[in-house]
């Protein structure tokens, strides 16, 4: 077992997901990410972050599954001492009108982006309530776990703008799980945080990732973009600075925030 802080993240292999994988290897964290079926992908990952001494390791897992959350932190555990989960997967389902949402774009958005995170937080809180916080590695990185002292236990939801405005006329379900999602993040920080658990959510605007592709419209990052204050749409590793961000300790008094990386949207 490593002395490094370990933090799961599902939905690693591409996107924002990657991107936070990668930040959290360069701070000296133990990272242990899912996908659902980004083999190649998971492990190129894995050669080239383990290459330069990050502990990393990917996992096939369907995070809906019965026994994911189990499964996945009993791995996590395994590799060093949890104290980060960024519930980071999602699914949009097909760009559309709301009317022709079919049921089993229904069920998987919602199993997805909100069953899933509930009950990974619900196995974080079981296995974090009642302990004493980690104790922070000497790695020598100037970041993360670095800080030395203790590191408390967090978790980071990853939600969306669509929270906010419904995105009518594409995916309003998907933004309807976004905002449940946020409303989780802030039920959870007023209760776990007595346990020295803080929960906190990022609210991405549009980022250019494959996202948009797998929805329908490969190029809807740049159609958005006309409409963002910032004349762009953002950059995964931009959302992946804010999750890094609030998993340190130098976010150590920030407990049931939104932070919204949008450009202004």
């Amino acid at each position: 077992m490593t002395s490094r802080p370990v933090v799961v993240v599902t939905g690693g292999t591409r996107g924002i997901g990657r991107g936070i994988v990668e930040l959290l290897c360069a701070d000296g964290y133990g990272v242990v990410f899912t996908h659902s079926g980004s083999d190649a992908d998971a492990k190129a990952l894995e050669d080239d972050l383990g290459g330069r001494g990050a502990l990393v390791r990917g996992v096939r897992l369907d995070v809906t599954e019965e026994d994911a959350p189990a499964r996945l932190f009993d791995l996590a555990e395994s590799a060093g001492e949890v104290t980060g989960l960024v519930n980071n997967a999602g699914v949009t389902g097909r760009l559309g009108p709301f009317a022709e949402l079919t049921d089993a774009d229904l069920r998987r958005v919602v199993e997805v982006n909100l069953v899933a995170p509930v009950r990974l937080c619900r196995e974080a809180a079981r296995r974090w309530s009642g302990r004493t916080p980690a104790t922070a590695a000497t790695t020598g990185a100037a970041t993360g776990p670095a800080t030395g002292g203790t590191i408390g236990r967090v978790i980071v939801n990853v939600t969306s703008v669509a929270a906010r405005t419904g995105s009518p006329g594409e995916y309003v379900a998907y933004a309807a799980t976004k905002a449940a999602a946020e409303t989780l993040t802030v039920g959870l920080a007023r209760e776990l945080g007595p346990a020295g658990i803080r929960v906190n959510a990022v609210s991405p605007g549009t980022i250019d990732t494959t996202i948009h592709a797998r929805a329908g419209e490969p190029g809807r990052a740049a159609r958005v973009a006309a409409r963002v204050p910032l004349g762009r749409p953002g950059k995964a590793e931009e959302i992946a600075e804010a999750v890094r961000w609030l998993l340190s300790d130098r976010a150590s008094y920030v407990n049931g925030a939104v932070l919204e990386v949008a450009g202004g949207l």
